[in-house]
């Protein structure tokens, strides 16, 4: 593997891909559209191998050392618990590799969580896309409409925040200290929405209204409009 000088933004990679929910097969995607190579993904289960082929056709299923040992860009996408103990875990095992370029997804945590890959010479970036992903290609189009929270050192910020400018989106900058407060705002809304629809959609159900989505379609969006009008982004100070 050829190694990344975190001085320049990143050219064409060979991205891996730990990780086929259904963040890990759209953000491959979003990244070969730039040009980057997708070497493999690690995918356990037929539903996670199912869909990661849907999303990347002809991808290579590799097992974790293998993938980590080809790519120049190693994208985490598992679930924020399991984050941990995967990178001390390869770290152990000697799989990281100096210059290599790894990345992971979890809102919470920001680069001190991937230490263990960086005491191997690893370059840590965190991105956490805010947006919730359904693992189809219909995420490719949310994406352009969406923000990537971008943590990492100072040397290395401005390839986190190239890499979440190809995958479509918008970054934003978000401090260490800070990623926790960021993910539990990011939470708290997708949550309350996700009850709230819930909710009212059991309720036209049991009043006999057909196809209650449909309703709720417009009701909902344009609420979520109207109160982010209500409550816009403060100025930037110079």
């Amino acid at each position: 593997m050829s190694g990344t000088d975190a001085s320049r933004r990143p050219g064409r990679l060979g991205v891996g891909i730990i990780g086929a929910g259904r963040v890990g097969p759209v953000l491959g995607a979003a990244l070969a559209g730039a040009g980057h190579a997708i070497v493999g993904i690690v995918a356990t289960g037929d539903d996670a191998i199912e869909r990661a082929q849907a999303v990347l056709p002809g991808v290579a299923l590799l097992d974790t050392p293998t993938l980590v040992e080809r790519s120049e860009l190693v994208l985490l996408a598992v679930p924020s618990a399991e984050l941990p103990a995967l990178v001390a875990g390869l770290a152990a095992t000697g799989a990281w590799q100096p210059g290599q370029l790894v990345v992971h997804t979890a809102p919470e945590h920001g680069v001190e969580v991937l230490r263990p890959a960086v005491e191997r010479g690893a370059i840590p970036i965190a991105l956490h896309p805010a947006m919730t992903f359904t693992g189809t290609s219909l995420d490719l189009g949310r994406l352009l409409e969406s923000t990537v929270a971008v943590t990492a050192p100072a040397a290395v910020l401005p390839i986190g925040q190239a890499l979440a400018v190809e995958m479509g989106a918008e970054p934003i900058v978000v401090a260490e200290a800070d990623r926790p407060a960021y993910a539990e705002a990011i939470a708290a809304a997708r949550d309350f929405a996700d009850g709230i629809v819930a909710q009212a959609m059991r309720q036209l159900h049991e009043l006999g209204v057909e196809r209650p989505g449909r309703v709720l379609g417009g009701v909902v969006r344009s609420a979520v409009e109207t109160a982010l009008a209500r409550y816009p982004d403060p100025p930037i100070e110079p």
